[in-house]
């Protein structure tokens, strides 16, 4: 039997990301039939406060590696972030997808109840069990930043809907 830490956590992270890789083939492929400088979307905000498209998506990606290597026990890989083009964020999702695919469900057994340290060693430290970790932090963090990037590229005039945003399932 696969682990319901796992269930509910990769292939969730594997639907939604392959979603938003699939937007922003939508996305560059529509810039390029015109005179937009692709970094005018990249860098577009809903709000001034916000993050732009490109640290959306990758705030997106590394909860996804994050959470599920927490829970599995994995190292968590290290990404540097400068992703500046589509090319490039696709490059950032297939990678974290790999990763994704790298993972044995059976690692996640047990891991509900795991203790998981957030931001160790500061003020800020909170301790959590897996399940709290997933179900009250991790996914709520993940489709934030995944639905502010879907956001960000339908207020831009990509023509997408919810059957985009959702992908595959």
């Amino acid at each position: 039997m696969t682990s319901p830490m796992y269930t509910n956590s990769v292939p969730v992270f594997k639907q939604m990301l392959t979603a938003l890789k699939t937007i922003l083939g939508q996305a560059d492929a529509h810039l390029g039939g015109k005179a937009i400088d692709p970094d005018a979307l990249l860098q577009a905000r809903l709000y001034l406060d916000m993050f732009p498209l490109v640290k959306q998506v990758q705030i997106a990606a590394d909860f996804a590696r994050g959470i599920s290597a927490r829970l599995s026990g994995a190292d968590v890989p290290a990404f540097e972030g400068k992703e500046q083009s589509f090319a490039d964020l696709d490059v950032l999702l297939a990678k974290t997808l790999a990763f994704l695919d790298g993972l044995d469900s059976a690692s996640f057994d047990g891991s509900e109840s795991k203790e998981i340290v957030l931001r160790p060693g500061t003020p800020k430290e909170k301790k959590l069990s897996g399940q709290v970790y997933l179900s009250n932090y991790g996914l709520p963090q993940f489709f934030f930043h995944i639905t502010t990037a879907y956001a960000i590229l339908r207020h831009n005039g990509l023509e997408i809907g919810k059957r985009d945003y959702m992908g595959a399932y």
